[in-house]
């Protein structure tokens, strides 16, 4: 059944904070505008200046982990809604600064950094919400309205915050984007989420940042999908650096004509909402990446190889569809991979390699135009992208069959035990296994070993009885007695279930478990 490129529309959860993120994505670019604006009002340095961009990206680039894990561990809704208020005060202290002429280099480079600080409060959490607010097989389509949200953002944002600054100066862009913050809380407090089914309580947020990244580690369908977004991002993100200097330079456009370019990408963004899904109910999704990231290469060649400004709108117009295919597509399926439990803290680590590799090329594609040209700074990337895709291709296809991530309890009861701050612990699997099945349940066990890691094992191992060559120990540890029983309560899935099951229909009987708790020393020595 294909599904329609709005049918994330019709949910009015959706619906509600889409329009209210749209609004806070315009003011956020008209605000941007405003505060380079402002900077320069205030006689601030070439370096002040440029610092604006620090502080706007800084502070989300190193907080957005920690971020995440808040995300998993407290509501999300709440986080979400913590994020939009302190972006709200910085948005309202710069209106008022700018506005009563108190404003100075400094206040306004602190106040863009609490802005980042939300920011990366809300990123994570922002992502992981989206298979609440539809239905799974709606997440593609709901990943591409946020794109679309996106660039179209970015597209009218910068038009109409100039518009805003020659009418009533700076300020109000930071009036404008003060009231869209105040719409999405609006959204998010008449949101009700249902609540999170934690029965061991909160975690503490440094094991949840390491359990995150232990996910992550053991996760290679999600590692996947996190090196395919760094091989198109740190290529591809060459053109939204170099775009002023492509229209200032060859084209020779005023500021009205590099707005018609933006407003280019944006309208391709919007075409592309329509043609992916059918896209997709006729190829796979490595097919549709790889075209689509083939036809963004020749588009932005093609924005250096011409002067005429009627091409270089078209090339604009398809960058602007196929950037949106290729990154809605790695971020709906991340998403569909990730358990609820662990969803922000790992989606994390998507938006961390999303704006690093963004700030990584435009640094990389920026000195190579110093050095050489703007052609060769666009040809360059697109050659190693239209290379990289198709290796990508090959070596590391994206899922596309469903992962059922759902929760499910599976384990046998472990032992009661009063501490649950003891550990480490030791669990020990043995395993009987007749001689005809040993290497497939040595294969087995491999896809049990990652499900232990992801929920929790520090440390996992597969060992052979000498004496007893039929007989496999599975050992692996957890760093606590509550970790231990977070594996067992919370962080199952039905296909880690299947997974063990895999291996049970192997063994000749059912295996014999043992837990065992570090032996400390009651006095010392």
């Amino acid at each position: 059944m294909t599904v329609s490129a709005w049918a994330p529309l019709r949910r009015s959860a959706f619906r509600a904070l889409w329009l209210a993120q749209f609004a806070s994505n315009i003011g956020t670019w008209a605000q941007t505008v405003g505060a380079q604006w402002l900077m320069g009002d205030l006689g601030g340095t070439a370096l002040q200046v440029a610092l604006v961009q620090t502080a706007t990206t800084l502070p989300v680039f190193l907080l957005v982990v920690p971020s995440g894990a808040l995300g998993d561990i407290l509501d999300r809704r709440h986080v979400l809604m913590s994020g939009q208020a302190l972006m709200l005060v910085g948005a309202a202290g710069l209106m008022l600064l700018a506005g009563t002429g108190r404003a100075t280099p400094v206040s306004l480079l602190g106040l863009l950094a609490l802005m980042a600080v939300g920011q990366a409060l809300s990123m994570p959490s922002f992502q992981a919400i989206q298979p609440e607010l539809v239905a799974r097989e709606e997440i593609p389509q709901a990943a591409l309205l946020n794109g679309v949200n996106m660039n179209v953002g970015r597209a009218i944002g910068p038009a109409l915050g100039g518009v805003l600054i020659a009418l009533a100066g700076p300020e109000a862009t930071f009036a404008f984007n003060t009231v869209s913050f105040v719409g999405v809380m609006i959204v998010l407090a008449r949101w009700r989420r249902p609540s999170d089914n934690r029965p061991l309580g909160t975690e503490h947020i440094a094991t949840a940042v390491r359990t995150g990244a232990r996910y992550v580690g053991s996760s290679p369908l999600f590692r996947r999908v996190l090196v395919r977004l760094l091989l198109f991002i740190v290529f591809g993100s060459g053109l939204w650096a170099l775009l002023p200097a492509i229209a200032r330079g060859p084209l020779e456009l005023d500021a009205s004509g590099y707005g018609v370019l933006l407003g280019s990408v944006g309208a391709g963004a919007i075409g592309g909402a329509f043609v992916v899904p059918k896209l997709l109910q006729r190829m796979s999704k490595n097919r549709m990446v790889l075209l689509a990231t083939w036809l963004y290469a020749v588009a932005t060649s093609t924005a250096v190889l011409t002067e005429s400004f009627a091409l270089v709108i078209v090339a604009m117009l398809l960058t602007g569809a196929c950037w949106i295919a290729t990154l809605s597509t790695f971020n709906a399926t991340a998403q569909v991979l990730l358990p609820s439990w662990t969803r922000a803290r790992a989606l994390a680590y998507y938006q961390l390699i999303l704006m690093g590799g963004q700030a990584l090329g435009a640094v990389v594609w920026g000195a190579v135009a110093d050095a050489y040209d703007l052609r060769a700074a666009m040809i360059l990337p697109a050659v190693g992208m239209a290379v990289g895709v198709l290796a990508a291709t090959k070596w590391l296809p994206l899922l596309d069959r469903p992962l059922d991530v759902t929760p499910a309890t599976y384990w046998d009861a472990p032992p009661d035990l009063d501490d649950t701050n003891a550990g480490p612990v030791l669990v020990t699997v043995e395993w009987p296994v007749a001689k005809e099945n040993e290497d497939d349940f040595i294969d087995a066990m491999q896809r049990v070993g990652r499900a232990r890691r992801r929920t929790g094992a520090t440390m996992w191992g597969l060992f052979r009885d000498t004496e007893k060559p039929e007989t496999f120990l599975e050992t692996f540890t957890v760093a606590t007695w509550q970790e231990h029983l977070r594996q067992h309560l919370e962080r199952g899935t039905v296909v880690d279930q299947k997974n063990q099951e895999a291996a049970r229909a192997l063994a000749k009987d059912d295996p014999h478990v043992r837990h065992l708790i570090f032996a400390e020393p009651t006095k010392p020595e």
